[in-house]
Parts: C-alpha cells; sequence; structure tokens
C-alpha cells in the first residue's frame, strides 16, 4: 500500500494554503534558522525548499542563521571550552576570530549554497557588508549582584540596522543569508545573538512575521506543555517565575520586542517538524508557539 497522499489530498492542501499565499504576497518574512534544522540533512533539505517555495509564490524571505553547534565543534579541535551567561556565549578575542570564520564562512555559504541547490538566489552576508549591522559592546546585567554589570568580551548589542541593502537584494529575487556580526564604529567585530538580529531586523524591516526554529515544540509552561498563544504579559510572568531562562531568554526577548514593534506575529516553531516552516505560515495548523502583540 502507497504512503503518498493522494491528488485529491494534495489539492486540498493547496486549497488551504491559497488564502494564506495571498494574504502574504509581497510581505517581509523574517526566519531564524537554527537547531537541528540546521544540522540533520533532511531538515536542512526540508527548509531549504520551503524558504524556496515562499519566495516562489511572492514572499520576501530574511534567514538569519545561528551556528552554536559548529562553532562548538571548532572550539573544541582547538582546546577552548565554550562559556555562556545567561545564555549569552563569551567571546575573548581568539573566540571572536573563530566565530567569524564559522558564522560568515563555513555556516553562511553552506546555507547559501543549501537553498540556491533547492532552486533559490540566496547571497550571503554579515553585518559588516555595507555595515549594515552597527553594534556596540554589550553590557550585561548581572543578576545576582543587582546594579552590577558583566563584561562577556565582543559580543554586541545592536545598535542600529540599515535596511537598504536586504531591501534591494528582496527587489531583486534573491534571498538574504545573513550571519549575527556586526561592526563597532572603529571597525571592531562583534558577535551577536541570532535571536536578536533575526528580531530586530524584522522590526527595521516592517516584517509581517517573524519565525524563530527552535528544538522544543514551542514555549512550554512550568508542566512542559505547548503554549499555542501567549501575550507580551504572559511572557513577563513566566520569565518572573523561572519558567523561561537560559538560552531561551534571548530568544523570547527579541520576539517580545519584535512584537511591541510593529511586527504582525511572532512564531517560535519546533524546527525539528519536516516542512516546519510551510506549516506554520501556508495551513490553518501551526507547529508552536504565537506570540500575539497585545
Amino acid at each position: 500500500m502507497s504512503d503518498k497522499p493522494s491528488p485529491h489530498l494534495k489539492a486540498g492542501i493547496l486549497a488551504e494554503a491559497l488564502p494564506y499565499i495571498k494574504r502574504f504576497h509581497g510581505r517581509t518574512i523574517v526566519v531564524k534558522y537554527g537547531g537541528n534544522a540546521m544540522t540533520d540533512e533532511h531538515l536542512k533539505q526540508c527548509f531549504a525548499r520551503d524558504v524556496v517555495l515562499l519566495k516562489l509564490v511572492g514572499m520576501n524571505v530574511v534567514v538569519v542563521h545561528g551556528g552554536g553547534p559548529q562553532i562548538e565543534n571548532l572550539l573544541t579541535r582547538v582546546g577552548k571550552k565554550g562559556e555562556f551567561i545567561q545564555g549569552m556565549r563569551v567571546t575573548d578575542a581568539e573566540t571572536m576570530e573563530l566565530v567569524e570564520m564559522v558564522l560568515g564562512g563555513q555556516v553562511n555559504k553552506d546555507v547559501v549554497n543549501l537553498i540556491n541547490q533547492a532552486g533559490g538566489k540566496a547571497v550571503g552576508l554579515t553585518g559588516k557588508d555595507g555595515n549594515f549591522i552597527r553594534a556596540k559592546k554589550l553590557m550585561m546585567a548581572d543578576l545576582s549582584k543587582p546594579g552590577d554589570l558583566i563584561d562577556v568580551g565582543q559580543v554586541g548589542d545592536i545598535v542600529s540596522i540599515d535596511p537598504s541593502l536586504i531591501a534591494l537584494l528582496d527587489t531583486g529575487a534573491f534571498i538574504p543569508v545573513i550571519a549575527p556580526i556586526g561592526v563597532g564604529s572603529e571597525g571592531e567585530t562583534y558577535n551577536i545573538n541570532a535571536d536578536v538580529v533575526a528580531g530586530k531586523i524584522a522590526e527595521v524591516l516592517k516584517a509581517e512575521k517573524l519565525v524563530l526554529l527552535t528544538n522544543t515544540p514551542g514555549v512550554l509552561d512550568k508542566d512542559g506543555r505547548l503554549l499555542t498563544g501567549i501575550t507580551p504579559h504572559d511572557i513577563d510572568d513566566m520569565v518572573a517565575d523561572g519558567t523561561l531562562s537560559g538560552g531561551m531568554l534571548p530568544k523570547i526577548g527579541s520576539a517580545l520586542d519584535a512584537a511591541r514593534s510593529g511586527v504582525k506575529s511572532v512564531h517560535i516553531i519546533d524546527g525539528r517538524v519536516e516542512h516546519a516552516l510551510l506549516l506554520e505560515i501556508l495551513t490553518d495548523e501551526g507547529v508552536g508557539t504565537l506570540i500575539k502583540s497585545k
């Protein structure tokens, strides 16, 4: 017996997608690409095809990628141990060189190649290209000593993003693929959290959607149940009571900022699901958590 969907089922799926294609035609979708979707070969192919399909039906897709596992692999090979504070990687000068090598070189070109092989026209960028991501040194609040700050090295806080380069690529049918590296006023290089970059780019581009791919089903409550829809107020409560912590904090922070700054909807979705991007954008059944702006 064949597992292939019947022609009737395929037609139903396409019909369901049509209103979403019409609604989001010409709109900008910013996607943070990371987690298992970025390391599992089958999921990588699914992601690339999803991005190309969304572009071909008229959406302006902008991809921002991370690269945590790839950075960890290289650090291990050179005998360095990664350290994180509140979900942010501590980045000394030597680590910054390695991070830039991995994100701006290896990972960025891998993602570009993946999308191009699926039939798209991807172009790789870092924030140094056209100086389009301006950054300054990020000093983090010490949660254990209120009022004190922690120096985490060459980790950047975004000062400004110039959207003109991305807009130019969008109009030329290209798909921008962005590594989260910023440049300081003196030309110094900064490692910036990819979720934060995706959120700020979504804000600046006045995106219709910001979609963050994760290795979880979405935002979970204290009992591990998926919350399909939450508000900024719900999130404030969950951070205060410790439900949200660690690596989810920058993700939630950027999602909140985007939702409060005009991005119409923010989705935190399970990148371990095949074609998660299409399921979230083009079907009635999402695969994660929708953060409503109010």
